[in-house]
């Protein structure tokens, strides 16, 4: 039986699979990233082309609200893995973010870019 948080993950994956062209074997799940001398994992990883990070995403619950803590972590651990574009999505609230690392700055983007879309941001 699936956890609510790993519902949720499988559905993302269908959607940006089946709705927004990304490849599945360009999806890590659960990969596993060193923060502050503890090993953690990400929910779900989409990558570019030559493999490397485009899209981090966030999974909780849909009984857990996406909160300014969950957008820490998940941006506490994409300064480690350096994805682009950052997802948090609960299942039925979902904020998706353009990062831009050399100029310090993230954009709220009104919806998930398409892969097609994403590789050239």
């Amino acid at each position: 039986m699936l956890t609510p948080e790993e519902w949720v993950r499988q559905h993302v994956v269908h959607y940006l699979t089946g709705h927004l062209g990304y490849p599945r074997g360009l999806l890590a799940l659960e990969r596993g990233l060193r923060y502050n001398q503890r090993q953690k994992r990400t929910d779900l990883l989409a990558l570019d082309p030559e493999g490397k990070p485009l899209l981090l995403v966030e999974c909780k619950a849909a009984s857990v609200p996406i909160t300014a803590a969950v957008a820490q972590q998940a941006t506490t651990y994409n300064q480690t893995i350096g994805a682009p574009l950052l997802l948090l999505t609960n299942g039925l609230v979902h904020y998706c973010w353009r990062v831009d690392f050399e100029k310090r700055t993230n954009e709220r983007l009104e919806e998930i870019p398409p892969f097609v879309v994403a590789v050239q941001l």
